[in-house]
């Protein structure tokens, strides 16, 4: 992570690394692996494979549950899929930048629509602060302060390698 000529470098796939040290750490015998779509569903799947984990990991959709549902409406087409039973267990979320807490909220919702989890814990790649709601990552690979004006968003290459976009919102 640097500062270039005013904007924010992040080397995605260094934080990856880092993201997988965290996450390893976090991981018990039955802990599930599921990831916010988009972003978190591919650090999931790439984690899942490096972890040497069975099964697939879960892809959670926040679109149903966001509170800005009227504007945004069904912007995800990802529908929600997880081939483990919920209730009682063991979920580690990822996503790829922790920054209102909102879709954290929606994915919470989602969550409970399939059962009643025994313990949820968030691991994101960054967390931009800016929190509205009382949201908590428990790994973060990296911690940046962007201003309001500005986007940041987790990217996947052709070969499966991830980078960040910064936009101007």
């Amino acid at each position: 992570m640097s500062l270039s000529a005013g904007s924010l470098v992040l080397d995605a796939e260094a934080l990856y690394k880092e993201l997988l040290r965290g996450v390893r750490s976090l991981m018990g015998p039955d802990t599930q692996l599921a990831g916010v779509a988009s972003g978190g569903a591919w650090l999931a799947e790439r984690l899942h494979k490096d972890l040497g984990l069975a099964g697939k990991p879960g892809v959670l959709s926040s679109a149903l549950h966001r509170d800005d549902f009227a504007q945004r409406g069904m912007a995800q087409s990802v529908q929600t899929q997880l081939d483990f039973d919920v209730n009682g267990a063991d979920i580690l979320v990822l996503d790829d930048v922790l920054y209102t807490g909102r879709t954290v909220r929606a994915i919470l919702n989602e969550l409970y629509d399939y059962g009643r989890p025994g313990c949820v814990r968030l691991a994101v790649l960054v967390d931009r602060g800016g929190r509205e709601l009382p949201v908590a990552a428990e790994f973060a690979a990296a911690r940046v302060a962007l201003p309001a004006s500005q986007s940041l968003a987790l990217a996947r290459t052709e070969d499966g390698t991830f980078q960040f976009e910064v936009k101007e919102a």
